[in-house]
């Protein structure tokens, strides 16, 4: 554990100043081989074909990644770059800070087309305060994929751990839709992210509510979570909003179809300047997690 504390501290600094490597990322062609492998065996779907589709991306990577990690000297630099390249801090900036950008210069078409990037959801009708709310909720969430948990499995189980659980995300957002060609297909794939992803986000909704409006984020958390359908997007995302005291969920169309979603948090509904604020909070809740981490250091040498 000792050597995974500063490993960890080492590659958030890395991802803050270096950020998401422009070419050559390993997860671009893990979803090559994700996409071929769904082509190959979705052909009829049904949930054992993508279990084995799960198993044959997952685990070989994975186990590679446990044997390299234990090479004297070479395993402890491979490890803080697993953890590097599996954060996605800077790349959640650099994301969703162009779609504020847009919308502060009143330029809702391309704010459109910006936050069509990073959600599911349709943005083509969307007003000022939709893309608002899309980005602030994709800001929350994706800060718990993306950072917290990445964080979490390495400091439970080193590189092996963070490449487990990043690359069952990838394939969640790749296969994880309730769609007729997916529901059977992505059932794996998304209920192995739910039970990855059910610490962690429980975690993350604490950092949140401890870095805003404790009361407001906490009360949000514990009322309003369970009504969400995802177990894990609802604590986060409702933490977020009573944090930031913001009202967010509500009606949203995917693949055409409107769905009528539950009122998360409180307060007035967000703005262009809210998505800097939601970032600015996972920032907070990060540095209180690196605080945690250096205490812990410390502690290990007193």
């Amino acid at each position: 554990m000792s050597g995974l504390l500063p490993a960890a501290l080492l590659a958030v600094l890395l991802d803050r100043l270096l950020g998401e490597p422009a070419r050559w990322h390993p997860l671009v062609g893990f979803g090559r081989l994700a996409h071929y492998l769904e082509r190959r065996l979705n052909q009829q779907p049904s949930i054992s074909k993508g279990t084995l589709a799960w198993l044959l991306a997952v685990m070989p990577l994975t186990l590679m990644t446990y044997w390299l990690a234990t090479l004297p000297w070479f395993g402890w630099a491979f490890s803080v770059l697993c953890l590097y390249l599996c954060l996605g801090g800077q790349s959640l900036v650099a994301h969703a800070k162009p779609i504020a950008d847009a919308l502060l210069s009143a330029d809702l078409p391309l704010a459109r087309e910006r936050v069509g990037r990073i959600v599911s959801r349709d943005t083509g009708q969307l007003d000022e305060e939709g893309v608002a709310r899309a980005t602030v909720e994709s800001v929350l969430e994706n800060g718990s994929d993306a950072i917290f948990a990445a964080l979490f499995w390495f400091l439970l189980l080193g590189a092996p751990g963070v490449v487990l659980y990043r690359l069952s995300n990838t394939l969640d957002a790749m296969w994880g839709y309730r769609t007729p060609r997916f529901l059977l297909f992505g059932r794996a794939a998304a209920k192995i992210d739910d039970a990855l992803n059910y610490l962690p986000a429980r975690l993350v909704a604490l950092s949140y509510s401890l870095c805003g409006n404790a009361i407001s984020g906490w009360h949000s958390w514990r009322t309003q979570a369970p009504s969400w359908d995802s177990p894990n997007a609802g604590p986060v995302m409702a933490a977020g909003a009573g944090a930031l005291e913001l009202q967010l969920g509500g009606a949203a169309v995917y693949h055409g179809k409107l769905e009528e979603r539950p009122a998360l948090g409180c307060g007035v509904p967000p703005k262009a300047q809210d998505i800097s604020r939601a970032l600015q909070l996972v920032q907070r809740s990060l540095l209180l997690w690196m605080l945690i981490l250096v205490l812990l250091w410390a502690l290990t040498y007193v």
